[in-house]
């Protein structure tokens, strides 16, 4: 199984290593590459053709901002799914997004703003075909519902209102 984190430019780096950070933590191997849908079309085509020739199960992640042409680009090539998770710009308001969230007929990128959220959608995308992750999914939730039904014990017995 394999997560490949594509980032539209070096500025989405910071973004890329949250993600990997995160499917890290579940366990999840993956590889951060650079390829602009603008720029470099044809190394990224390239690109794609080699993962998809890969025969594990995977999983794209696709991180770009501005015009995403990166996420629409990746889901029309590929059979696996895409989850596209654009960096947030202040500088444009967020209308941004609006170009990850509109995308041609034909094309399916999912949209997660989150990059914890992301990793996790990935990691259940390849938990469907990977039962150990599946379990290990389960086990990270039933871990976070613990803490909060503790956190609000905690509360309670202190008296909080």
């Amino acid at each position: 199984m394999l997560a490949i984190i594509i980032m539209g430019s070096p500025s989405d780096e910071p973004l890329g290593r949250k993600v990997a950070g995160a499917l890290e933590d579940l366990g999840i191997p993956c590889e951060l590459r650079v390829a602009s849908a603008h720029k470099v079309p044809d190394a990224l085509l390239e690109m794609l053709a080699a993962y998809e020739a890969d025969g594990r199960s995977k999983v794209y992640i696709t991180i770009a901002g501005r015009s995403n042409a990166l996420s629409g680009l990746v889901d029309a090539q590929v059979s696996a799914p895409v989850i596209a998770c654009p960096p947030y710009s202040d500088r444009f308001g967020g209308s941004d997004l609006f170009s990850s969230l509109r995308v041609p007929s034909g094309v399916a990128p999912a949209v997660v703003l989150e990059p914890e959220a992301a990793a996790l959608l990935a990691a259940k995308m390849l938990g469907l075909a990977h039962d150990e992750l599946r379990q290990r999914i389960q086990r990270v939730q039933a871990e976070q519902r613990q803490r909060l039904l503790e956190a609000d014990a905690s509360l309670r017995k202190l008296g909080a209102k």
